[in-house]
């Protein structure tokens, strides 16, 4: 059994006993042990996390910038950049229409009792709405300084300031070889450590988990049964759509595709963090027969510009609160909070519960009432965990689609031999 299948097996077992143990806790204790326990057990899920988080802002500017490098010329990185900007616009639209069909064939906003909203879990929402004005997005995504951009891991920062990096390194050509060489080796030691941490994954899918159930129980669902379950729908047809184009353009090799990505799917999903998915995947596509330039250029820029799930989830919990508070919006208003969300939506990676603070700004936006969005709180974990996932889908059909359109995608056979002729090389 392969390294990989272990990992797989491992993540699995832990999420069963996560809901196992949390259930137990839940149903046969005091409501203070319940709260101290989900506090505690959660630390277990943040180690893991905050693991990854360490390794991410270097893994982004290294890969990227060496990515960009052996791109070529500015031509190439344009001709490059152009196709995932092609891609990226075209999902995001089609996720984004889709949310507003289902939201208003369904109409979820009618079950959903407002007597029942806790606006508590709100005020943290509420501090962050101000980050979405158009002053404080430009400030988001032009770094001052490296560093800061590097300290905090600011996504698209540094993404930004990698591609003028990469770039400015490709135009001075043999004598930036060295340079190029340096943070390519940068990249393979981080790569590296990419496999110990992961080693950890089961352990905080465990604490995620038990967490949750442990504070909420699995009665959760009943209350919140006719959002979830088309939510669950709209899920399920967007990735319909994602893998169908997917197929239409790889073939046979998207079930190949989609093997590779057992082991990242199942972090997303319990983990609901797209960043801790993000040097596995890399790993991932790379395994599969991706070209470790494209890799580098095109998953970073995903990250920032192409989270389907989110931005399906953002129509879908927008419109149905304003269901809920009987607010009829006709078709050109959700069209044009339709655009609103494709521009505010951008640039929003690695912001905590970043679709229900860009949700929250938008309700504002529109007149309608924010409070509303106490009401999908309770359940926006479980959502997460699939609109976390289907964004690792989307960037990782991206990166793919990419590659194939570059005629740079290769067997995984040969991409583990072009691996170890790599290594030799390097020795």
């Amino acid at each position: 059994m392969g390294k990989s299948n272990r990992l797989t097996i491992f993540i699995l077992g832990a999420m069963v006993l996560g809901v196992i143990v949390g259930y137990m806790v839940y149903s046969y204790s005091p409501a203070t042990f319940k709260t101290g326990f989900a506090a505690n057990i959660k630390l277990l899920s943040n180690i893991f996390i905050r693991l990854v988080q360490m390794i991410i802002a270097p893994l982004v500017f290294t890969t990227l910038v060496v990515g960009i490098a052996k791109l070529g010329n500015i031509q190439t990185v344009g001709r490059v950049g152009g196709k995932a900007i092609l891609w990226f616009v075209s999902a995001s639209l089609a996720s984004l229409l889709l949310g507003m069909v289902l939201v208003n064939y369904f109409q979820p906003g009618k079950y959903i009792n407002l007597s029942e909203a806790d606006v508590s879990d709100l005020k943290d929402l509420m501090s962050k709405k101000q980050a979405f004005s158009l002053q404080t997005f430009v400030e988001h995504v032009i770094p001052k300084s490296l560093f800061e951009a590097l300290a905090n891991n600011e996504m698209l920062q540094l993404v930004v300031f990698s591609v003028f990096f990469g770039v400015a390194t490709s135009s001075m050509g043999d004598v930036a070889k060295p340079l190029i060489n340096a943070f390519d080796v940068a990249a393979r030691i981080i790569l590296k450590m990419v496999n110990y941490v992961m080693n950890f994954a089961p352990i905080g899918v465990f604490g995620a988990i038990a967490s949750i159930v442990a504070a909420r129980g699995l009665g959760i669902f009943q209350f919140y049964l006719a959002y979830f379950f088309y939510f669950l729908i709209g899920i399920a047809l967007l990735w319909v759509l994602l893998l169908s184009v997917g197929y239409l353009i790889l073939r046979k090799r998207l079930f190949t595709l989609l093997r590779h990505l057992g082991s990242p799917l199942l972090v997303a999903f319990s983990t609901t963090s797209s960043e801790a998915v993000f040097p596995k995947l890399t790993e991932e596509l790379e395994g599969f027969g991706c070209r470790d330039k494209i890799v580098a250029f095109i998953l970073p820029l995903g990250y920032s510009f192409n989270l389907d799930g989110s931005m399906m989830y953002m129509t879908f919990a927008a419109l149905a609160i304003a269901q809920a508070y009987g607010i009829h919006m006709p078709l050109g208003t959700q069209l044009t909070m339709l655009l609103v969300l494709m521009l505010t939506s951008k640039g929003i990676a690695g912001v905590p519960r970043a679709s229900l603070v860009v949700v929250l700004a938008t309700c504002a936006m529109f007149k309608i009432p924010p409070e509303g969005v106490a009401l999908i709180l309770p359940i926006d974990h479980f959502c997460d965990m699939f609109r976390t996932m289907t964004n690792v889908i989307g960037n990782a059909l991206a990166t793919s689609v990419v590659s194939k359109w570059e005629g740079e995608l290769i067997s995984p056979a040969a991409a583990l031999l072009r691996k170890k002729n790599l290594l030799v090389q390097k020795a």
